[in-house]
């Protein structure tokens, strides 16, 4: 593993209203590069601009790229794949990354080739700032290559075969990939003569830089495993109803694209003009020796054979002019590809002349199943991949049991972290990539556990320190995902206060006590935007914008006083308290509890909202699954104070209440957050055998379907959710029986149950090394192995009736 910490750092700055700074170990700066851009077009949309610099191979080992840039870069040496990036930082920032440039891969001239998007359009993933390029090739000290400085220079050109008047992915990213090619249009990262028509660059203002300050991504190539289909279809006229996302019609001042009318072609309408004549299933293996002869109407639809995120990549051949389209999703619709389940672009498309193309996607995108289709002319599809942009990290923890369901489980949760774990907590690598807060309660556990370290959680904390305030959004109001540019000035309160939930918990994980200290003004700044909602019983009256507690019947129950909103504001106020040492707020954290119960608890359960009607209050019967849980989750019921409504959640709610039909008065909860919650207040219970159970119940059949695990119970959105990973938290913790590893005090605690396994066994880094708990049955009792590093202690206890027995 690589670290982006090499970088010369430079003296500390100043960060604005916060009154805080960043040490000098997470800044960094370049010997000679200066930021550039083609003249006059840094803002501009959508522009592709090629950067090409030769330079002879030094006497030296260490050769490597330094670079910066916005939007996105894309780098190789003598035409091979080196580099993605950057990842994001907060505003006005910018992160360097270091490509150690291989021995293997250098010749005695060298061809270093970066290509760079532009977006300038506010997004979920990406910032909406002015591009630009900063690049320097350094070996033994020395500059061989900068943009506007030491050593050879980088020559620019428009890269005009990305098309650039193009609609928008999704409403949450920027564009989509559409691309018109010759035999000869990537020639210039290859061949020094080759043709490449310069345009003029200007240096553009000095950019505050940042370390990476996490791992660097793998890029392996994974290919299919399967040929799962084929056929034929043909053009014909649209639908009745033609779907046009609001990425491609709600284009103005507060969400940034070309208008439809002013697009060179719209992808996502022709494509509905396609019907399938002719499908054929097909369950073939893939192999490198296999080609795939289409001609105009044929499609084949190959297999991944689990949900990967990357960058799509074949050899194409076409013998006569040719349009070819690649479709792509997480699963089948009816044995197809729907490009458009997740409410995406979901497609990436060529004209291509005759020749041999080595065609590989700028953007990285989520799927399983990609369908190559020729409209036009003919091509030879063959070696198809999908080259990976997924956490270099997330091997570094091991799960296995006598449960081969549970097995499954884990790898998917595993995989969907690794996924989602690239510079930023992730909620999906397809729809957004965006850093949603909430979502990363969840990741930010598992991230310790397979990782061993908090750097993504350290990053995103510093991303949302580092700007003087949150434009659009009202003062004090934190970003409900970040980076991002939030233009319709949408914020979700609920989220906000789930930033100083995780960070209780990031203090507790990282010790890092001086950027939680210098957090503090963001925090009271939230505190005193809530404050301005408070009625005359101390609840949360009437939020903002966005007030969301789940994907559930729970939204729609969430003025005028949300109870579960409440609930999650005491916490929060207590957090805060606790977090700063500040008395009062534990004081007030405790009263508005008291209000809840006195106004929430009907006898039965907790009732979701009440609505103001001529000046009184009136508490409703709306009643959710996740309003209960919110209950028992942030202290307000609890076994011993709600007995008979703890044994109806224990008892006849979870995976198996949308059969038994218990309850139906109580709106069933969703997979976010609702159903993890759940998880939780079994943990907490003790009921470890349960948990195990309903596991099954909840995400074997995620497993099963897609390799990830998804952001509902059904597959109607994304099916990769990066807080879902969060399975494998619970799995170490209540099955595995490593219940709390305090990385501070050097502690473990485990607590292994009475279950219906054989074994189980695993592994979680940390800092000081691996901890391994090995245990098996014999009879009454569990023996178990634990290695754990030099100077930690443990504690064990059992749940259940079982004896434990360690074996040294």
């Amino acid at each position: 593993m690589r670290y982006a910490c090499m970088i010369a750092v430079v003296c500390g700055v100043a960060i604005g209203a916060v009154g805080a700074s960043i040490p000098q170990e997470r800044q960094a700066s370049f010997q000679s590069a200066r930021p550039i851009w083609p003249e006059g077009r840094q803002e501009e949309m959508n522009l592709f601009v090629g950067f090409r610099t030769v330079f002879q191979k030094p006497d030296t080992d260490r050769v490597f790229l330094r670079i910066a840039g916005s939007s996105l870069y894309r780098v190789t040496l003598n035409g091979q794949f080196l580099g993605h990036g950057p990842i994001t930082a907060a505003h006005g920032h910018y992160r360097v990354d270091e490509w150690p440039l291989p021995d293997a891969a250098l010749a005695n001239r060298n061809v270093l080739a970066i290509e760079v998007a532009g977006y300038n359009v506010n997004s979920f993933y990406l910032l909406d700032q002015p591009a630009f390029l900063q690049a320097e090739i350094v070996a033994g000290g020395k500059v061989l290559a900068s943009t506007q400085g030491a050593g050879q220079p980088f020559k620019a050109a428009i890269l005009g075969h990305r098309v650039q008047k193009v609609q928008r992915y999704s409403f949450q990213r920027p564009f989509i990939e559409y691309y018109r090619q010759d035999a000869d249009t990537d020639a210039w990262k290859t061949d020094p003569q080759a043709s490449f028509e310069t345009t003029d660059c200007t240096v553009q203002p000095k950019k505050n830089l940042l370390c990476r300050g996490v791992s660097y991504p793998l890029f392996q190539r994974r290919s299919p495993v399967r040929i799962a289909g084929r056929g034929r279809f043909e053009t014909g006229d649209l639908p009745p109803n033609v779907w046009k996302d609001r990425s491609l019609v709600n284009v103005g001042p507060q969400f940034k694209s070309y208008r439809e009318e002013d697009l060179e072609l719209v992808v996502s309408t022709e494509l509905q003009r396609w019907r399938t004549t002719q499908k054929t299933p097909a369950n073939e293996p893939y192999g490198s020796d296999v080609k795939a002869e289409l001609g105009p109407g044929d499609f084949t639809i190959l297999d991944l054979g689990t949900n990967l995120s990357g960058f799509i990549g074949a050899t194409v051949t076409c013998r006569t002019p040719t349009t070819l389209y690649v479709t792509f999703d997480e699963i089948l619709h009816d044995g197809d590809v729907n490009f458009r389940r997740l409410g995406c672009v979901n497609a990436v498309g060529y004209e291509l002349q005759p020749g041999t193309y080595a065609l590989e996607s700028f953007e990285p995108y989520t799927l399983r199943y990609a369908r190559f289709s020729v409209l036009s002319g003919g091509a030879t599809i063959q070696n198809v991949y999908l080259r990976e942009y997924v956490c270099d990290e997330a091997s570094g923890g091991r799960f296995a049991c006598s449960d081969e369901r549970l097995n499954r489980i884990f790898e998917a949760a595993r995989q969907t972290f690794r996924q989602n774990a690239v510079g930023v907590f992730m909620d999906c690598p397809s729809r957004e990539r965006a850093g949603w807060l909430c979502d990363s309660f969840f990741t930010a556990r598992v991230a310790l556990d397979l990782t061993g370290n908090t750097r993504i959680e350290k990053n995103l904390y510093e991303n949302y320190l580092l700007p003087d305030r949150f434009e659009h959004l009202p003062e004090g109001m934190l970003a409900m995902c970040y980076p991002a540019d939030h233009y319709d000035g949408v914020f979700i309160p609920n989220w906000a206060m789930w930033f100083v939930i995780q960070m209780e918990e990031y203090l507790e994980r990282s010790g890092d006590r001086e950027l939680v200290d210098a957090l503090q003004p963001r925090v009271m700044a939230l505190l005193t935007y809530l404050e301005r909602f408070r009625n005359a019983d101390g609840l949360l009256e009437k939020l903002e914008s966005w007030v969301f507690v789940e994907w559930s019947e729970a939204n729609k129950f969430v003025q005028d006083v949300n109870y579960p909103s409440n609930m999650l504001y005491a916490a929060v106020l207590a957090a805060a308290g606790r977090i700063y040492n500040k008395p009062a707020l534990l004081d007030q954290a405790a009263r508005i509890r008291k209000v809840i119960l006195e106004q929430s608890f009907d006898g039965d359960f907790f009732v979701d909202n009440a609505v103001r009607k001529e000046g009184r209050l009136e508490v409703t019967r709306n009643r959710t699954e996740i309003c209960q849980y919110f209950a028992f989750y942030f202290g307000l019921a609890d076994p011993q104070s709600h007995p008979a409504l703890w044994r109806i959640l224990r008892d006849e709610f979870g995976p198996t209440r949308k059969e038994t039909q218990a309850w139906p008065e109580i709106h069933a909860a969703n997979a976010f957050i609702g159903n993890y919650l759940r998880l939780e207040l079994l943990s907490r219970a003790g009921r470890c055998r349960q948990l195990k159970d309903e596991l099954s119940g909840y995400f074997l059949y995620m497993a099963e379907q897609t390799g990830t695990l998804w952001e509902n119970v059904g597959a109607y959105a994304s099916c990769n959710h990066g807080f879902a990973s969060h399975v494998a938290h619970c799995l170490y913790r209540d099955v595995l029986g490593v219940y709390a590893i305090d990385r501070q005090a050097r502690t473990i605690t485990l607590r292994i149950a009475d279950q219906d396994l054989d074994f189980c066994r695993g592994t979680i880094p940390t800092p000081d090394g691996p901890i391994t708990l090995v245990w098996h049955r014999t009879g009454d009792a569990i023996a178990y192995r634990l290695a754990m590093p030099a100077g930690y202690t443990v504690s064990a206890k059992a749940v259940g009736d079982i004896q434990l027995k360690r074996e040294f």
